[in-house]
Order: C-alpha cells, then sequence, then structure tokens
C-alpha cells in the first residue's frame, strides 16, 4: 500500500511540477540537439511548453553539425542525405524555437543552401547576430533577398563574402541596427569599396588570421569614421608588386599579362598606419611571425585559413570578446 501511494505522489508531483523548474531542468540537462531528438517535447503538454521556453532558444549553437561533403576547387558538393538531416534537425529547431532565436551559430563545414537559409530567416524575424562562415552554396540573388527579412540583424561572421555589393547594400537597406562585421577570408581592395560604400556606420570590424591588402586596411582606417574596434590579430599586409616592362611585341605583351600577380608580404605596422589606428577605441594586432603560432599558421596556409587541419572549434576564437563564440 505504501508503495502504490509514493507512485501516485511520483505521479502526481511530475503532473504539477512548475514549468519554470522544468525549463531550468531541460537547459542544464540537454543540449538543444538532444531536446529536438530524445522525444521530450512529445511526452505532453506541459513538457511540450517547456521545450518551447525562449529562454532554451535565445541561442541556438548549431556549431556541432557538419556538411558531409566533397571539396573541388571551384564548388562544394554535399551528399543529398546530409542535406535531408540538416533540414529536418532546422524545421524541428524552427517549431520549437517560435521564433524567439536571436543568436544562431553553424560550423565553418556547414554549408547550408538557398532553402535552408530562408527556412530561417522567415522563422527568426528576432535573428541579432548569425554565425555563418560557409556561404559557398547561397546564390547573391537570395542574399540579397533574404536580408530584408532580417531587419533586426547587428552582427555577422562570415567566411568571405562573393558579392559584396549585394550583400553590404542589402544590409545598408535593412538592417538600421548592424554594427558588427567578421570576414575570416582575404581581403581586397574592391571588397572594401563595397564595405565603406554601404557600411560607413560600423562600429566592430574582425579580420583576424588572413591576408589584408594594405591599400584595403589604409581605406578602411581613413574612410569607416565610425569604426570603433578594428581587429587584424594573425593577419599579414599584401602589397602588389609593379614591375615596369618594355613591351617589344604584341606577342611579349600578352605573355606579361598572363602572369600572375607577385606580391609582397609586410610583417610590421609603420608609423602612418598606426597614426591611422589611433583615432579607434580599439586597435588589435599580432604580427609575430617568429613566435606566434597563429601568425605562422596565417603564414603557412598563405592567408587563407585552412580551419579543418587544427583543433577543433579553434576557428570560433576572436580577441574581440563580443565576437568570440
Amino acid at each position: 500500500m505504501a508503495e502504490e501511494n509514493r507512485r501516485k505522489l511520483v505521479k502526481i508531483r511530475w503532473e504539477k511540477l512548475d514549468t519554470d523548474i522544468l525549463v531550468r531542468i531541460f537547459k542544464n540537462c540537454f543540449s538543444r540537439h538532444e531536446l529536438m531528438n530524445s522525444g521530450v517535447a512529445h511526452v505532453c503538454g506541459g513538457w511540450r511548453e517547456a521545450c518551447c521556453d525562449p529562454i532554451l532558444w535565445n541561442t541556438l549553437d548549431l556549431s556541432h553539425m557538419k556538411s558531409d561533403f566533397t571539396q573541388i576547387p571551384i564548388y562544394v558538393f554535399v551528399e543529398p542525405h546530409s542535406d535531408q538531416e540538416v533540414t529536418r534537425f532546422l524545421k524541428l529547431a524552427m517549431s520549437l524555437s517560435k521564433g524567439n532565436t536571436s543568436t544562431l551559430i553553424f560550423h565553418f563545414n556547414l554549408f547550408l543552401n538557398d532553402d535552408m537559409l530562408a527556412l530561417i530567416v522567415q522563422r527568426c524575424p528576432n535573428l541579432r547576430r548569425l554565425v555563418l562562415p560557409a556561404w559557398n552554396r547561397l546564390t547573391k540573388e537570395f542574399l540579397f533577398n533574404a536580408i530584408q527579412f532580417c531587419e533586426n540583424l547587428e552582427s555577422l561572421t562570415v567566411s568571405s563574402v562573393k558579392h559584396p555589393e549585394f550583400v553590404f547594400s542589402s544590409i545598408a537597406m535593412h538592417c538600421k541596427n548592424f554594427r558588427e562585421l567578421k570576414v575570416m577570408g582575404p581581403i581586397e581592395v574592391d571588397f572594401v569599396e563595397y564595405l565603406v560604400k554601404f557600411l560607413r556606420n560600423l562600429k566592430v570590424l574582425s579580420l583576424r588570421c588572413t591576408a589584408i591588402n594594405l591599400d584595403a586596411l589604409i581605406k578602411i582606417l581613413d574612410d569607416m569614421k565610425s569604426l570603433e574596434v578594428l581587429n587584424i590579430s594573425h593577419s599579414y599586409l599584401v602589397v602588389t608588386r609593379k614591375k615596369t616592362v618594355i613591351v617589344r611585341d604584341l606577342y611579349e605583351s600578352i605573355v606579361e599579362a598572363s602572369k600572375p600577380k607577385q606580391f609582397v608580404i609586410v610583417r610590421e605596422l609603420d608609423e602612418t598606419i598606426m597614426e591611422k589606428a589611433s583615432k579607434l577605441k580599439q586597435f588589435v594586432t599580432c604580427m609575430e611571425h617568429k613566435t606566434c603560432v597563429m601568425c605562422q599558421r596565417t603564414h603557412e596556409d598563405e592567408g587563407i585559413m585552412k580551419w579543418n587541419k587544427y583543433e577543433e572549434g579553434l576557428w570560433k576564437a576572436d580577441e574581440v570578446t563580443s565576437l568570440h563564440l
């Protein structure tokens, strides 16, 4: 009889357990991935309500998920089963989060396509921070249109921006509170021209572990008057070496034009750069290629970091606190 009463008592406790307590249990005992795949949300109405609590979905960190892909020089082929799994997961996440996700983090090797990103931006109206390093499969037309759903976007992390004119112009048009940008790929002058043209009010810019064209850096320092924080740690500066060529005939002219550009790597910041950077509240640098491991890795990878070679999660690091994951 005592055992029967104890079982009833346990049953009553679970049925009447406060939602806030359930939320605390789910937050501390389950990752979001486990929460979606464990069936917890289907136990009863009370548990599903707890599973949908905004506290659980404010930050959706999917940096543990990777695409099953094959990389070729100009294309990334993702296995269909991998796309199906990611799509299923995103649909579950969007259903449980009910539009309450403000920070969304994807792995460096998770390659979303247009349909996946459309699902996200249309169902995350409060999205403020997006960490999406892999843009390989996203089309420029879709990016321009998708950003209009992200009017609350404040911070963006990408590996590179293939179509900066589309992306930056759309951000300027729709995201009035945009203030932070992290780019993890080589920085050329044409990229900065669009950056300066459309995102003059940017406050924080991180260009760590990459190759930066010296003229591009100077343009950033000269023209981005609202910039407060600039991080170029473990990067090196690149200057195009100009050669004087005496062209004897048309054939020699064609041969010379077909030769690849030659670059000079600058490993120290001169007084001119430091003076221009003095206007910033924070200018973060590290160019110690002889002693710093990260500086050495940037050099070995020729300014395009091959993050797959290194410690898992290393790509998440940033010297700027607001961009560190």
